[in-house]
């Protein structure tokens, strides 16, 4: 059992001083604190499949901790939809609005309705998703992670209790405090550097598998308050791309209605071999449209970059029950609706890409035809009767 656990700083896609000064001064903090396993990446949103950052991550099987400059909701799918999945961490770091909303969310848990989610298996882990937007200082994630360390680290202990019986103080205190060469790292190995000509330790980045960088300071090792030498992993991932614009699928929201497949005719969505909806070519998706977020009846698209928090991935009630989502996903004052908005939007990427307009004849609202025929009441006989005089 390995008593690590790895911490994700996912990088901002600017070069803002402050973002910057944030990340390298959790980078800093975290390399003092044994346990701990740190990998820089580039924005989560904009890594490639294939590519390093993805290769780091999915090296990672335990627990991990993921700070990003996204919403929880919205990093946490991103990873879902690159195949890096577990059940979702409880973490105090949260943004005002979450409070808000929690109990709206907690009932909207417990509809009827069948999610996506239902039907995957999900592997035992946990991932714990912190947004590096609530706080501009580092000490309270790193507060943060040291309590989700030190929660994770006392379950281990209580499950090496289960399976050994009453371990020895010596065994004991080599399991919470494992030496370098018997504890488990979450990251990709990392091979040492060769010493320089003169004998010393290398000045630079210490060699490791292409495209990572282990800063010397990280490798030459640190001392723990016990008196005890540690050796604080921390892999930073260079990787070329450009900022990327795609959908993202809530599962845990998400019925499989297939409204967003109807809705977009750019080839985005695509379903699996179990017939459940995916995005299947991502980088076709028209940049800045979030169109098929809007109708989707549960809320369960996200566009991570989106300005309005709701496209964005903040947590509110899927479906429309309470929410005038007109409104909240930022219907202008003269009425439109959400629907219109996004068929309006549609039209102008259709546009853009040199096809012919829709408007609302193609893949709007599918599910009200299937709604059962109410009771006509006494407005339903007053319109009828308008119609039949043709003013």
């Amino acid at each position: 059992m390995a008593n690590r656990i790895a911490v994700v700083i996912s990088q901002g896609q600017s070069q803002n001083p402050a973002k910057r000064g944030l990340e390298e001064d959790l980078v800093a903090a975290l390399l003092m604190e044994p346990g701990i396993d740190v990998t820089v990446i580039p924005h989560l949103y904009d890594l490639q499949a294939d590519g390093t950052g993805m290769l780091a991550l999915t090296g990672i099987k335990g627990n991990m901790i993921v700070l990003s400059w996204l919403y929880e909701r919205a990093a946490r799918w991103v990873l879902d939809r690159n195949g890096i999945q577990g059940k979702e961490g409880q973490t105090v770091v949260r943004m005002d609005e979450d409070d808000d909303e929690e109990d709206a969310a907690d009932e909207a848990a417990d509809d009827d309705k069948a999610r996506v989610i239902d039907q995957r298996s999900i592997p035992d882990r946990r991932i714990y998703c912190i947004d590096l937007r609530v706080h501009n200082k580092a000490q309270p994630y790193v507060d943060e992670i040291k309590r989700i360390a030190d929660e994770n680290r006392q379950k281990l202990v209580q499950l090496g209790d289960w399976i050994q019986g009453d371990p020895s103080p010596a065994a004991m205190n080599r399991f919470q405090q494992p030496t370098n060469d018997t504890a488990l790292g979450g990251g990709l190995p990392i091979v040492p550097a060769e010493p320089t000509a003169n004998g010393q330790p290398p000045t630079g980045p210490t060699d490791t598998p292409a495209g990572l960088a282990v800063p010397a300071t990280a490798a030459s090792g640190s001392s723990s308050p016990g008196g005890e030498a540690f050796v604080a992993d921390v892999v930073r991932i260079e990787e070329d791309g450009s900022r990327r614009w795609y959908p993202v699928i809530d599962f845990s929201r998400c019925t499989n209605c297939m409204e967003c497949i109807d809705f977009c005719l750019f080839g985005v969505y695509g379903v699996d071999q179990a017939e459940t909806i995916l995005v299947e070519q991502p980088d076709n998706c028209r940049k800045g449209c979030p169109a098929c977020s809007r109708v989707c009846p549960e809320n369960a698209i996200i566009f991570p970059q989106h300005k309005t928090p709701a496209i964005a991935g903040s947590p509110v009630i899927a479906g429309g029950l309470k929410i005038d989502l007109s409104r909240l996903f930022g219907s202008p004052d003269e009425g439109k609706s959400a629907v219109e908005i996004a068929a309006l939007e549609r039209d102008e990427q259709l546009m853009m890409a040199g096809r012919e307009t829709v408007g609302m004849n193609v893949g709007i609202r599918k599910r009200q035809a299937d709604q059962p025929a109410e009771p006509k009441d006494e407005l339903d006989d007053l319109i009828d009767a308008l119609d039949e005089l043709d003013l």
